[in-house]
C-alpha cells in the first residue's frame, strides 16, 4: 500500500495561512445558504463581487462561451493570453461555472486601482507582472510593465452579476471568434452583449476589506455631524444651559416674564398704600 500523501488542489497564494476546517450542520433543514456563509467567512474563498470597488486583489475572470467556457489565462512561457477552455479540467459535470475557482496561478490576474479612482489595473498573477492592456485599434495584450491610460480598465457590475470593463477608449472588452474558430480578446466593442459580459471571483478578505473601509468612512461622517449638533447646541443655550427651541419653552418663558411684570407691579402698589398711610 503506497504511503504517499495526496497533494492538494486547492489553489494557494504565497504568504497565505492555511484555513481552518468548520464544523458543518448538515442536519435536515440546514440551508445551502447557511453553508455557503459559513464557507464565505473563510479570507481565501472565493466570491462574486456586488459592486466595482470590490473588485481587487487577486481575480478569477471567467466567459460562459459556448460550446465550453473559458478563463482569461497569461501563459508566461509565451508571454501571451490565453482563453482557456474550462471544461478540459476534468471538474466534475454538476459543478456549475459559478461554482469554479482557479486551479493554477496562470488563470489569476492581481487588481490594484488608486484611492478615490474608478479604474482599475489587471496584472497578471505569474511571471514578471504585466499589465492587461488595449490600444486605440482594440488590440488587446500583457506585454508592458509599466502601467498608463491604456492599462486602466473601468469595471462595471451589471444587475446579473456580472461585470463588463471599459477600456481608456470607452470600448468595452469582448471575446471574439477569429479564423478557424479560436477566440481572442478584443477591445473595441461599443455596447454590452454576451461578449462583453464577464463572470468575475475575487477573494472574500478583500470584499469585507471594502465594506470595513465603508463602514470607518460613515463612522466618520456620523462623528463630524454629531460635533457640529453639539456647537450649535452650545451657542443656542442659556441659564443652565437649557436650549430654547420647542413652542413649549417659548410658552413657559413668556408665562415666567408677564408672571415677573405682575409681581413687580403688585410690590410697587403696596409700597404706594404704605407710603400713603403715613403721610
Amino acid at each position: 500500500m503506497s504511503t504517499d500523501k495526496v497533494r492538494p488542489t486547492k489553489l494557494r497564494f504565497k504568504g497565505e495561512k492555511a484555513k481552518k476546517k468548520r464544523k458543518r450542520n448538515d442536519d435536515e433543514g440546514s440551508s445551502s445558504k447557511q453553508r455557503r456563509v459559513e464557507e464565505e467567512d473563510a479570507p481565501d474563498t472565493w466570491v462574486m463581487p456586488e459592486s466595482p470597488a470590490e473588485i481587487r486583489g487577486p481575480t478569477f475572470i471567467m466567459h460562459p462561451s459556448d460550446p465550453s467556457p473559458i478563463s482569461v489565462n497569461f501563459d508566461s512561457t509565451r508571454n501571451k493570453i490565453i482563453l482557456h477552455p474550462l471544461d478540459k479540467e476534468g471538474i466534475s459535470e454538476s459543478t456549475t461555472l459559478l461554482d469554479r475557482e482557479p486551479t493554477e496561478v496562470a488563470q489569476v490576474w492581481v487588481t490594484t486601482r488608486v484611492a478615490g479612482s474608478p479604474t482599475i489595473n489587471l496584472r497578471t498573477g505569474t511571471g514578471e507582472g504585466k499589465f492587461l492592456s488595449c490600444d486605440k485599434h482594440g488590440i488587446v495584450s500583457a506585454n508592458r510593465e509599466a502601467r498608463g491610460p491604456e492599462e486602466e480598465w473601468t469595471p462595471v457590475v451589471l444587475p446579473d452579476g456580472m461585470v463588463a470593463f471599459m477600456n481608456v477608449y470607452e470600448t468595452h472588452l469582448s471575446v471574439d471568434e477569429v479564423a478557424g474558430g479560436a477566440l481572442q480578446l478584443r477591445g473595441d466593442s461599443e455596447e454590452v452583449g454576451f461578449r462583453e459580459r464577464f463572470w468575475v471571483k475575487i477573494q472574500s478578505k478583500y470584499k469585507k476589506e471594502v465594506h470595513e473601509e465603508k463602514k470607518k468612512r460613515e463612522a466618520g461622517t456620523e462623528m463630524t455631524v454629531i460635533d457640529e449638533a453639539s456647537v450649535n447646541h452650545m451657542h443656542q443655550a442659556w441659564g443652565a444651559g437649557r436650549s430654547v427651541t420647542s413652542r413649549e419653552d417659548k410658552k413657559e418663558l413668556k408665562h415666567a416674564q408677564k408672571e415677573g411684570r405682575l409681581a413687580e407691579a403688585l410690590l410697587d402698589r403696596r409700597s404706594k398704600l404704605k407710603s400713603d398711610r403715613f403721610c
